[in-house]
Parts: structure tokens; sequence; C-alpha cells
């Protein structure tokens, strides 16, 4: 398994940048704040690799993506060690070539992200195009309890069945 590539592929470091600086221009109570940075650091974290996110990922945590279940990354994953296996599994089959956040928030335990995306399935070798996605994330005890993907399923699967 080839944890550090996957995660590094991810561009989490990039993605917790530019919403560090839109957290700048929200005024959080102090558990949103926290639950805000715990996420932002996890994803920076994904730059890392395992030894850094795993101080940030409860032991319970769940790893749920919605979306097609023919793509072998959809589905729900309990754990930190499922959720690693499952990372390597992303990795392999989608390459993220572009990331850009349109808005970030939080409340309470809750975070949320949308933005854009876009990448290329070695499946088949082929562009997805720009889809967004949505992310809502739950954080307690300074750690993600759990990370709830949303995407263009249509889409993504399209490319990864080599479908236009």
């Amino acid at each position: 398994m080839h944890r550090r590539t996957v995660l590094t592929t991810t561009l989490a470091g990039t993605l917790a940048a530019i919403l560090g600086q839109h957290a700048g221009a929200q005024t959080m109570d102090a558990t949103s704040q926290a639950s805000f940075d715990t996420v932002m650091a996890f994803m920076a974290a994904m730059n890392e690799g395992p030894d850094a996110m795993s101080p940030l990922m409860a032991d319970d945590m769940v790893w749920h993506n919605e979306g097609d279940t023919t793509l072998p990354w959809i589905g729900e994953t309990k754990g930190k060690d499922a959720i690693f296996e499952f990372l390597g599994v992303f990795g392999a089959n989608l390459q993220t070539t572009k990331w850009e956040t349109a808005d970030a928030f939080a409340s309470g335990d809750t975070v949320a992200v949308f933005g854009v995306m876009n990448g290329v399935t070695p499946h088949s070798g082929k562009e997805i195009g720009d889809f967004s996605f949505a992310l809502r994330a739950k954080v307690r005890d300074g750690q993600v309890v759990l990370w709830h993907w949303f995407e263009d399923s249509f889409a993504v699967s399209q490319a990864y069945h080599g479908r236009s």
C-alpha cells in the first residue's frame, strides 16, 4: 500500500491553506473554531501521512463516501486501520487534479466544506471534468469522528467506467 503517495495526491495541504483563509472572515464560538481547526489540521496531515493523521482521528472514526456503489471507494469505512486501507484504494482509483473551495464553515462539532474538483481515474485514464463536492465532518474531543463525503457520483462513475 502506498499510503503516503495516496494521501499526497489529495491536495489536502492546499485545501487546508485555502480554507484557513476563509476562516478568518468568519466569527465562530470557541467550540465551532476548535472543530474547524481540527478538520483543517486533519486535511493538512493528509499530506504528511498516517503518523500525522492518526492523532487527529478518533479510534471509532467513520469515513463515508456517498455515490455510485460500483466505484471501489464508495461506502462506509470504520476505524483507523480500515480507513488507511480505504485511502489506499481511493488513491489508486482517483488522482485529484483540481480542488477549489467555495465555502467552509463550522457550527459546534460540525464542519462543512463545499467546492469543485476534477481528477483522472487511472482505471480508465479518463478525466472526470469539474464536479461539485461537499464534506460534512464531525469532531469530538479534538479528533475527527465522521468524514462524510459527497461528490457528483455520475460524473466520476462515467469517467471510471470509460464512458463519456
